[in-house]
């Protein structure tokens, strides 16, 4: 029974290699096999693998003695993974407005009575270590997902004075056929309201073009043409960034974060300022993690109305200057 050899390890340090996982595993028993989960266009590591025992004593000896190991600052989590049903399926929570004080065990506190949680984080600044006021929640079961949003979006928790937003991270509807259909025509120039006949946004189809490969029940498979991951990368964060123009003045990062965070995982926002005004100067980068839900973010937001803007967002490239 495979349900019971196969393991997830989550929270894994960025700088451990899939050998080294392989090395760390296979000193409790043979391994059928090892995988670091890392994302398709950079190769970044996302924090989690898979490893399968061959004998299911060895693997659960491994979750025994291997979960909650502090390796670089980091405490894995092991478990055994869960077989692929439809029932486990869009079950990510994305929630804002946290108070800067709590911590991701306060997080997981909160949520906890909800049902199991496969993971949860913060996102903090990398530089600080501060938090965000954001994280990220993922359950067991979408029932369990959705009974934690009837429950806690808009209430304010302990010790905080805002309430927060809880929703899914990404919308499920979006991979239905007919959606995909309406990203496809988000994604063409005759969406593109009010945009510059110059400059960094001159034509969003000279940043990417969109090719449907296949479209199943479920799922697709797209591919863009895009810049490469180097040029795709707003330093020192490595990633997949995006550029956001006609932003207005008073723009801050907390309404970037607001607006990136449900298509998936954000790890940095940056709005450029006057450097005498300090304020926005039009325009901003959001770097994600995920090529997918870059491009789904791209698609759904170009011709964003903000406020009373129309917003333009594209894949960065070496004309979005900072």
């Amino acid at each position: 029974d495979e349900s019971k050899t196969n393991l997830i390890i989550n929270y894994l340090p960025q700088a451990m290699t899939q050998e080294d996982l392989r090395n760390l595993f296979s000193s409790i028993g043979e391994l059928e096999s090892c995988k670091l989960i890392r994302d398709k266009l950079t190769g970044q590591s996302l924090g989690y693998g898979f490893v399968n025992y061959v004998k299911s004593t060895d693997a659960e000896k491994a979750i025994s003695s291997l979960n909650g190991l502090r390796m670089q600052q980091k405490t894995i989590k092991v478990s055994y993974a869960r077989p692929s049903t439809p029932l486990i399926k869009d079950a990510n929570l994305y929630v804002s407005g946290l108070p800067k004080s709590m911590t991701q065990e306060d997080l997981q506190r909160i949520f906890h009575p909800f049902g199991r949680i496969i993971t949860s984080r913060i996102l903090v600044e990398p530089s600080t270590g501060m938090s965000r006021g954001v994280g990220f929640v993922r359950f067991d079961k979408r029932p369990e997902a959705e009974n934690a949003i009837s429950s806690l979006n808009g209430t304010i928790p302990a010790g905080a004075k805002d309430p927060v937003t809880v929703k899914f991270a990404n919308n499920p509807s979006q991979k239905n056929q007919q959606v995909l259909q309406s990203l496809y025509a988000a994604a063409s120039p005759t969406r593109r309201l009010a945009a510059p006949t110059t400059g960094p946004l001159y034509h969003q189809a000279r940043i990417f073009s969109l090719n449907l490969l296949s479209v199943s029940h479920n799922s697709y498979t797209m591919r863009a043409t895009a810049p490469s991951a180097a040029s795709s990368s707003c330093a020192p964060n490595y990633g997949i960034c995006i550029f956001v123009y006609n932003l207005s003045p008073e723009t801050d990062e907390n309404i970037l974060w607001q607006l990136f965070g449900p298509f998936g995982a954000v790890t940095s926002v940056k709005v450029i300022r006057d450097y005498q005004t300090q304020k926005c100067k039009g325009y901003g980068f959001v770097t994600m993690t995920n090529y997918e839900e870059a491009f789904l973010a791209v698609c759904s937001l170009n011709g964003y109305k903000l406020g009373d803007r129309v917003l333009q967002v594209s894949f960065k490239t070496a004309t979005s200057r900072l």
